[in-house]
């Protein structure tokens, strides 16, 4: 069965929390989570950053429907995406920090390259 992964939570929850982590890991270039969630937001992350590719107003618009802060969506446009601009994919790195203190989920740093 391939799609998204559903991470325990209803649609709607799960869309908001992807949206959280996709705006916080390209406002500040890396995150701690758990692999999974790492996983799904470097989808996300590197789909919006191919889009940033050609700054259009449709794309610009696209990127603003999705990414709650309109800094960030400013600075996918100016900083991050031009980094990228000759690069077909592969913006980010996961990497694997061992398991958690508590619940002993596999945790990871995810990171823009």
């Amino acid at each position: 069965m391939a799609g998204t992964r559903k991470l325990g939570r209803t649609s709607d929850h799960r869309t908001a929390m992807l949206r959280a982590m996709v705006t916080f890991l390209l406002e500040n270039g890396k995150i701690e989570t758990t692999v999974t969630r790492a996983k799904e937001v470097r989808a996300m992350t590197e789909k919006y950053i191919t889009l940033a590719k050609t700054d259009s107003l449709t794309s610009r618009r696209q990127a603003m429907a999705f990414i709650t802060k309109d800094e960030v969506v400013k600075k996918l446009y100016t900083e991050i995406a031009p980094k990228y601009s000759d690069v077909a994919g592969g913006y980010t790195r996961i990497t694997k920090t061992g398991p958690r203190r508590g619940d002993a989920a596999e945790m990871a740093i995810i990171e823009l390259v």
